[in-house]
């Protein structure tokens, strides 16, 4: 498999790739893997890493969209609906479903109200795994520890959590497993018509290095960066216009015991979940800003951050301070320009644009979700006019790491500790929920951890980077820390350092001037 750059002829009888590909986040992946598996020949350029921008900093979930409904997106509800199952049998190890609860606000929507959308939630797509809904009594329930005692009723509902930035670099590597050219710090800096194809330059950020490509068909999934490509780079016109609305989330340490994540209401109309987080922490967000700035430049404010804390400390029994915040992250949701007053309002749908039907096409994406990105990758095909008697081949084909019963992680994990004695049950699990049945690869034949190389700390150890390196494009210690992993929640600051350090005495760069969520490190 290669895994970072691809070698190609730059000459005027270079061959025609299907499909080129700007933007390697969820929706870009997804589509190189749908192409790829139809037999395509598929060139995909990210001019960061993998998921580095949108990709990496949702809510972690994959879910239906319950307000969503308020909106009367019925239609992008039930897709989302019908996803969440296809997609947790595919990816098990990174995803698993959970019970979600909403406590009742006496203030705010009426039990009827809320009742009627869990209804239409319920029903709305087919359910094999995940649990319906039902009403509870929060005196009763162990979700009613954590709450104000005020809160005494509430609903509890399914949906799913998703490993966001290990689902876009498994599309990838399952990409290019299939065949598909995979570029990352590659920047596409010109695409032009010539003779129904387009002729594409990109540009090698670490080393200056351009390249040609020629591809029959272009897709510009490049997220919140598609309004700069268009007029940058493609020069095309186009009628549509992107809206950048920030979401930001804060870490916390673990505030409560039990494995529920809450969902509440807010008076200005939103929501804020709250989620178990690599065991020790509590992830909670998110908020909705229009955006104006570069969207690299995205980051939870100050402002922000307070308004996450008051909304739920309205309640929580034990309140969440900002000084409470060990990692805070911030990114920019590319929403497509729909007219809507308030960016909550906005919708989350994706549209696809094609322009040039007739002489090599160009499709430009606006919005989506993550839950949806399997069927956009199969609406990107049928809008291009490729083969259709592959349709939903995604469907039923697993991820890397992901053939394994959807509730089959545990077996897994007393597996790896049984065929790896030197495995603790918190190292197996974390190597299980992160390569799922790959992990038998990546530790091979391995008798202790001395012969699996440095331990950078929490179990990192140099075998498990090198693997990240050869299988999985990770270039640096960030990719390692905030995108293949979170380690960098636990890793001190001289602790990632020493990680910078080895990547860098491996000749690669160090990749300073990388655009990453901000954040807030614990240290050491």
């Amino acid at each position: 498999m290669t895994t970072h750059k691809c070698t190609v002829d730059t000459s005027a009888n270079q061959k025609a790739v299907d499909i080129f590909i700007i933007g390697g986040g969820v929706n870009g992946c997804g589509i190189a893997r749908d192409a790829a598996g139809r037999g395509l020949s598929v060139c995909l350029a990210e001019q960061g890493d993998l998921a580095q921008g949108t990709s990496s900093v949702s809510s972690k979930l994959f879910h239906g969209g319950l307000r969503y409904l308020e909106y009367y997106e019925f239609s992008l509800v039930r897709k989302a609906l019908k996803e969440r199952e296809v997609l947790l049998s595919a990816m098990p190890h990174i995803s698993y479903p959970m019970r979600f609860i909403m406590p009742h606000h006496k203030g705010l929507r009426a039990k009827w109200l809320i009742r009627m959308g869990l209804f239409l939630y319920d029903h709305l797509g087919k359910r094999k795994w995940l649990a319906g809904s039902s009403q509870i009594n929060m005196r009763q329930h162990i979700a009613g520890t954590t709450l104000k005692s005020s809160y005494t009723h509430g609903f509890e509902y399914s949906d799913c959590w998703v490993h966001d930035s290990r689902l876009v670099v498994l599309n990838a590597k399952d990409a290019a497993l299939r065949g598909a050219k995979i570029m990352t710090r590659t920047k596409v800096i010109n695409a032009q018509r010539d003779n129904n194809q387009w002729i594409i330059t990109t540009l090698d950020v670490n080393t200056q290095k351009e390249q040609q490509f020629r591809a029959k068909k272009l897709v510009n999934a490049s997220g919140p960066w598609i309004q700069n490509v268009i007029s940058d780079q493609i020069k095309v016109p186009t009628m549509h216009k992107v809206r950048l609305v920030r979401g930001s989330h804060i870490v916390v340490p673990k505030i409560y015991d039990h494995e529920h994540p809450y969902i509440m209401q807010g008076h200005d109309g939103r929501i804020v979940f709250l989620l178990p987080f690599e065991n020790d922490f509590t992830l909670i967000g998110t908020t909705d800003v229009d955006h104006s700035s570069a969207p690299q430049s995205a980051e939870c404010s100050d402002e922000e951050a307070q308004y996450i804390c008051e909304f739920v400390n309205e309640y929580l029994d034990k309140s969440v301070s900002t000084k409470d915040i060990v990692w805070s992250f911030s990114g920019v949701r590319p929403l497509f320009d729909d007219g809507a007053g308030k960016a909550s309002a906005a919708t989350r749908d994706y549209v696809l644009e094609l322009v040039g039907a007739d002489t090599a096409p160009l499709l430009n994406i606006y919005g989506g979700k993550i839950t949806t990105y399997r069927k956009l990758a199969e609406a990107t095909m049928a809008a291009l006019d490729f083969d259709a008697k592959h349709h939903n081949w995604t469907a039923g084909v697993p991820l890397p790491g992901g053939n394994l019963a959807v509730d089959g992680v545990p077996a897994l994990i007393d597996e790896l500790c049984n065929t790896y004695s030197y495995l603790d049950q918190k190292w197996a699990q974390r190597l299980a929920t992160t390569y799922g049945t790959e992990s038998f690869q990546l530790l091979g034949k391995s008798q202790d951890i001395t012969s699996l190389g440095h331990n950078f700390g929490e179990n990192l150890t140099e075998t498990e980077v090198n693997w990240l390196i050869d299988h999985e494009f990770a270039m640096s210690a960030d990719d390692v820390l905030w995108r293949r992993t979170k380690l960098g929640l636990r890793l001190s600051e001289q602790q990632q350092q020493v990680l910078q350090q080895w990547f860098e005495q491996r000749n690669e760069p160090s990749h300073s001037n990388e655009a990453t969520p901000a954040k807030k490190h614990i240290t050491a």
